[in-house]
């Protein structure tokens, strides 16, 4: 059995997203709930379809960046949309300026994701959302002109389509001239609004001004999303058959690095101080929360904003928290490997497959425990190895190279009060909730892992070659 190394590489790129959906994707999904502390996934899932089917729900999943949280909320996109369920998933950041958000923006995002994931179901006719139009209407003549003259488009090389504040379409099509039409129901408000949060992603000033006008409004907007929006679109999508409505809004957990103007930390702001507001939509809702919300000194707060505790998902742990090995755990990261090089046969790690790969089995071992059982710090390192050796079988003295860099970039930021708080985590394997603790789990320094006796955490293992660690021993 021969390995195509380029298509190997191309495999462990951590920067792609494995959809469950996609049957070439779904080859290289392993589940690794068994090792995660429970079915997290199918926690989520079970609010909505069993618990809560027919009421609104606001869930909250966390974890460290990079973890799989995207990969598994694509899986649950599947399970909803095979239950039944209409469900829109979106990446937050495609539409917000993540260092800068308020809750008017996000509400927006999710009203154009809805409406554009409406307008391609036939049979589906929702009337026009006079409120929401009007204060679109509004914002757009605030910002500028051009926003509020027309949204541009593109129609496939056919011509220029520009739609008006008023829903007006017109469309210059050559050899035919201008076509004008209107467009009706919500398909109206999506180019508006893409086209406003466009402006505003883009210019802080633009952000500032719309923020002004949106603001005072946001009970208003909510109201009118779900009125003009939401109500109507589950009414008829009940009608041709399905269940119900879903919005995963992702990556949101990306917003701890931002403060206010006023010096509140944006996470604290968006889902505490504004997370009333988050909860009132009235469909179900699954928010990604930044993990270090969960150490805060508000987190009994967010608790009571929120009705479900936030799901989380530690890492994959291939120590205990004894520091022996967990062999369930390091079966399941090493068959992740095995199966980037060969998808079609979902092989075990056999010592035959591995010897095709890596030099030793103690290499791929290596491997699995300098990740931490981080699948995305696994790919950086697995494909950043790929490209320095340039044939396989993989060597185990890269891979030391590899590491010793890596451990060297990240001592850099860290200062000595922090290798201090390391050698704590390292000996207690717990973390307490203090902003210094919180900067290590958003820095990657610290892992959270899960086990039956509750969640713990650990130092990132590639600083176990830091003598930093051990200096004041």
């Amino acid at each position: 059995m021969n390995v195509d190394l380029q298509k190997f590489a191309n495999a462990c790129n951590p920067s792609k997203t494995i959809v469950v959906s996609d049957p070439h994707d779904r080859q290289y999904y392993i589940d690794f709930a068994k090792v995660r502390g429970g079915k997290i996934i199918e926690e989520l899932k079970n609010d909505i379809t069993y618990f809560s089917p027919d009421e609104p729900t606001c869930g909250l999943f966390t974890g460290h960046i990079g973890c799989g949280k995207t990969t598994e909320l694509l899986r649950l996109k599947a399970e909803l949309e095979d239950a039944g369920f209409h469900v829109v998933y979106f990446e937050s950041t495609q539409d917000l300026e993540i260092d800068d958000v308020d809750i008017s923006d996000i509400m927006l995002a999710i009203a154009r994701r809805v409406c554009e994931s409406l307008e391609g179901l036939k049979k589906l006719e929702l009337p026009e959302p006079r409120g929401l139009k009007k204060i679109l209407k509004g914002a757009a003549q605030l910002l500028m002109p051009e926003v509020s003259v027309d949204a541009e488009l593109s129609l496939l090389g056919i011509g220029d389509i520009s739609i008006n504040t008023e829903g007006e379409v017109s469309a210059k099509v050559p050899g035919v001239g201008e076509i004008k039409a209107q467009k009706q129901g919500v398909t109206v408000i999506a180019p508006g609004i893409g086209k406003i949060t466009a402006k505003a992603k883009d210019s802080p000033d633009v952000r500032s001004k719309l923020r002004e006008y949106l603001e005072p409004q946001t009970k208003s907007i909510l109201e009118f999303i779900n009125q003009e929006l939401l109500e109507p679109a589950k009414q008829q999508l009940k009608q041709l058959g399905k269940c119900g409505l879903v919005v995963i809004v992702d990556n949101l957990d990306r917003v701890e690095t931002g403060r206010k103007s006023w010096g509140r930390p944006q996470a604290e702001y968006l889902f505490i101080d504004r997370g009333e507001q988050l909860r009132q939509l009235q469909c179900h809702v699954v928010y990604t929360m930044p993990l270090s919300l969960r150490f805060s000194d508000d987190f009994g707060r967010l608790l009571d904003r929120f009705p479900v505790h936030p799901k989380v998902l530690p890492m994959v742990p291939v120590r205990q928290r004894d520091g022996s090995i967990c062999n369930q755990g390091m079966y399941l990261m090493q068959k992740m490997v095995i199966t980037r090089a060969f998808p079609s046969q979902q092989p075990e790690p056999t010592p035959e497959l591995i010897a095709l790969i890596f030099d030793t089995q103690q290499t791929i071992e290596q491997l699995c425990l300098f990740s931490g059982g981080h699948v995305r710090e696994l790919l950086r390192i697995l494909c950043e190895w790929i490209k320095k050796d340039r044939k396989l079988p993989l060597s185990g003295t890269t891979l030391k190279t590899l590491i010793a860099s890596r451990c060297n970039e990240m001592n850099l930021g860290i200062t000595d009060d922090e290798w201090e708080l390391l050698r704590q985590v390292s000996k207690r394997k717990q973390v307490k909730g203090d902003q210094d603790y919180r900067k290590l789990i958003h820095s990657r320094l610290v892992y959270e892992y899960c086990d039956q006796q509750g969640f713990w955490f650990d130092i990132n293992p590639i600083l176990a070659q830091a003598p930093e660690l051990y200096s004041s021993e």
